[in-house]
């Protein structure tokens, strides 16, 4: 299977693997080689609301980019691996109907794919394919179970086991950023309540740090200094540049955060109990000074008696967690 990884010991292939990632507003695609390293990239808008053969267009843009400038130098293409909003179907390669993609409803992505390039081709959403990256190449590398979560606008989830992606019984496992942790909740995008997605995801932060300084006028907190005076302009990426300043209502906001994480990463650890948790994404990057706190909270919010045991670590891939998932999809492929 093409999201399994190598054993120790095996060479890898030679060639090399393209990864795209592909977004409502753009398409990034990369030439990556058999140690994970992205060794090229290039990006091209997306076609989005036009017609699927104007989005198929964009990806190919950017594929022929990369091929005709650098494949000389890297040898043969051995695959290309897509990462695409779902829902889709990671068996046949077929995006359903995604709401960022309108351009494509029940679109055979892979077979158009390789009908042009001639390789093997895999599609799969982000964070599974992020997950088996790391897997592979990354942060979890020597691991066979692991639960990563991507932790940005939203929070996304993918899920390995015994080194291989888990899909379910219908292609849609490891929705995890939709586990409702309080059923009273604010309601999340899905219609369900309390997902931790929307606790504890960009915006909730976000939301959460206006509301503390709305309701504290009088605070010199360095947020309203960051957001020019107004509490509605303050955003998440202020929150983390004021809790690095030192800033008290930003540590709060992130400290609350921190509290919803662990109780979120209680249940997960729970229910899978992986080798490793590995937390990536942008949000990753301020919470990181948290990573600790997460951990001393676990006892509290597991049945698990040795979640201790298990280690919870910075991902290994930031903004490019897209290409090198897109081509770990395709590494044994």
């Amino acid at each position: 299977m093409a999201d399994s990884f190598p054993a120790p010991g095996v060479p890898p292939q030679e060639g090399f693997l393209v990864g795209v990632d592909v977004g409502g507003t753009k398409v990034a695609a990369g030439i990556v080689d058999s140690s994970g390293k992205i060794q090229q990239q290039y990006r091209t808008p997306m076609s989005a609301h036009g017609t699927a053969t104007a989005g198929l267009a964009a990806v190919s843009t950017a594929i022929n980019a990369l091929i005709a400038e650098h494949s000389a130098e890297l040898g043969t293409l051995r695959g290309i691996g897509i990462c695409s909003p779902g829902p889709l179907d990671p068996v046949t390669g077929v995006v359903i109907n995604p709401p960022n993609l309108p351009c494509w409803r029940n679109f055979p992505l892979a077979a158009e794919v390789a009908k042009t390039y001639g390789v093997p081709v895999r599609v799969d959403n982000d964070a599974n394919a992020a997950a088996l990256a790391e897997t592979i190449w990354g942060a979890g590398r020597g691991y066979k179970h692991v639960f990563y979560a991507t932790l940005g606008t939203g929070i996304g989830t993918g899920i390995i086991l015994g080194g291989k992606i888990y899909h379910g019984h219908t292609g849609a496992a490891a929705e995890g950023g939709h586990i409702s942790i309080d059923y009273r909740g604010p309601q999340c995008a899905c219609g369900k309540r309390g997902c931790i997605e929307t606790l504890a995801a960009g915006p909730a932060i976000a939301a959460r740090a206006r509301a503390l300084i709305a309701a504290e006028p009088n605070s010199a907190s360095a947020l309203l200094e960051l957001a020019g005076g107004s509490v509605d302009a303050i955003t998440s990426e202020m929150v983390g540049k004021a809790y690095q300043s030192g800033d008290p209502a930003a540590r709060r906001v992130l400290q609350e955060t921190a509290q919803l994480l662990s109780f979120w990463l209680g249940n997960m650890i729970d229910l899978l109990d992986p080798d490793v948790v590995i937390i990536g994404g942008g949000v990753s990057l301020m919470m990181r000074a948290f990573f600790d706190e997460i951990r001393n909270s676990l006892p509290s919010c597991c049945v698990n008696p040795r979640c201790q045991e298990i280690p919870l670590v910075q991902a290994h891939y930031g903004a490019n967690a897209g290409i090198a998932g897109g081509a770990a999809l395709s590494y044994l492929a």
